[in-house]
């Protein structure tokens, strides 16, 4: 039995279980939008790892019996408002969804995927760390609060981009004459710029030892968000060079990411660049352009069905 934690408002999630359901595989949904309230999880650590239940309307789910779990946590905005006091239903939710990842960390099935797999994420400086110790190149990076040390780095590098340095999503620019005035608002908060890696973004899913790139042709600095520029997006499924599938194997598995979203940028000179990982990765967007089997493969993985060679 699959255990599904997120909550059906997310396309993403709604998605893998449908998925799931398309594929014969039995699940059992964790509505997060309604979590706590309506579930019962009891559970205690044995030597053997944890041992008890989850309780859901209709269902009772033995932790032995679980294949594997899909996990997507949603923000407080997915959630249904508390009744009585905020700050004490604030605080109920924390300690809910502290309870709940620390049993999915300690499952001996698939966790697709743990919460200490995607926490370097929340530092991209470290990740791109990671990364390079897996054997993909990185651009040049600088991160700082100091409006100076950016000019510095502009004159070896001309043509850089920024963006935050946390696991929150920004989008990615630039740096032209209209941001250069605004660099002293670094005192307040660093960010990260990177050199301008030219070339053609390609997105890879690992899916575990299944690998799914995705050739996106765009004009776009940030194809996430070329619409807003007016600008077209054009996708296609590609084949790595082996060792560049191999290298990002690695860096899922130094991650501890089973299912892990790779943004790479293949150069003019048929090199290849990363850029970060992501650890929860909206994967329907790919899918839904390539007509690749992503989500076959994340469902194969966590109901214990051998990957094809």
């Amino acid at each position: 039995m699959i255990l599904v934690c997120g909550g059906l408002a997310d396309g993403v999630t709604e998605f893998v279980c449908a998925r799931l359901e398309n594929c014969g595989y039995p699940y059992r949904l964790l509505d997060l939008a309604q979590y706590p309230a309506g579930y019962r999880v009891a559970w205690s650590w044995t030597d053997a790892g944890p041992t008890g239940t989850i309780a859901g309307p209709g269902w009772v789910l033995d932790l032995d019996t679980i294949t594997g779990v899909y996990v997507r946590f949603i923000g407080p905005e997915g959630r249904l408002a508390p009744s009585g006091d905020p700050e004490d239903g604030a605080a109920l939710q924390f300690e809910a969804d502290a309870g709940l990842m620390a049993l999915l960390e300690d499952l001996p099935c698939p966790v697709v995927n743990r919460v200490g797999g995607g926490m370097s994420n929340n530092s991209k400086p470290y990740q791109s760390l990671l990364i390079r110790r897996a054997g993909l190149k990185v651009p040049a990076t600088l991160v700082t609060g100091d409006p100076e040390a950016v000019r510095d780095f502009q004159s070896d590098y001309p043509d850089l981009i920024y963006k935050s340095t946390s696991g929150i999503r920004s989008i990615v620019r630039r740096l032209g004459p209209d941001q250069l005035p605004r660099l002293a608002f670094l005192r307040d908060g660093p960010a990260q710029f990177q050199a301008f890696v030219p070339g053609r973004n390609v997105r890879v899913h690992t899916v575990g030892d299944a690998v799914f790139a995705t050739l996106i042709e765009t004009e776009a600095v940030d194809y996430r968000y070329a619409s807003r520029d007016g600008l077209d997006v054009a996708m296609r499924s590609v084949l790595l060079p082996a060792a560049i599938g191999d290298a990002c194997l690695r860096v899922a598995r130094e991650l501890d990411l089973l299912f892990a979203g790779i943004d790479l940028k293949e150069t003019p000179d048929g090199d290849y660049v990363c850029f970060e990982v992501n650890p929860c990765p909206g994967f329907t967007y790919y899918e839904r352009h390539t007509g690749q089997p992503i989500s076959t493969a994340l469902a194969d993985l966590l109901s214990g069905t051998p990957q094809a060679a």
